[in-house]
């Protein structure tokens, strides 16, 4: 298996991460066009902050993301960016938000480095994720 690294003017890495936001209250919100529009969200959010999401997927009331980062950032940036962007496209949008609150996740987070999974198992446990109805 042929590794591929990050090549950048002062470094060369292999940051990746998994990451889970869940709605505010844990309520079953989430539907496919939400996901949809989130997913877009998360994406502009990376090209601007040059990361790459290799695989996103979500259930009702959850999302699960697999990020590929470089080293000048940190994953708590990357968090804020991504739940502060998608709650606000997601207000925008006028999809519902958990009982008529400001955002919709809840404050934290879920963050795992990968590593100890082969990438393909991790791929292939989001993309076996529940789709909400």
């Amino acid at each position: 298996m042929t590794m591929k690294y990050r090549r950048e003017h002062h470094s060369v890495s292999d940051l990746k991460a998994h990451l889970i936001f869940v709605t505010k209250y844990r309520q079953k919100i989430l539907t496919a066009e939400g996901l949809t529009l989130i997913q877009s969200a998360f994406e502009g959010v990376a090209q601007k902050m040059n990361f790459q999401i290799l695989e996103f997927n979500g259930e009702a009331d959850h999302v699960h993301l697999l990020v590929e980062y470089p080293p000048k950032l940190s994953v708590s940036q990357m968090v804020n960016s991504l739940k502060g962007v998608s709650s606000r496209r997601y207000g925008q949008a006028g999809l519902p938000k958990p009982d008529g609150k400001k955002s919709l996740w809840t404050p934290a987070h879920f963050s795992a480095s990968v590593g100890g999974a082969p990438i393909e198992v991790l791929k292939q446990y989001i993309q076996n994720q529940e789709k909400p109805s």
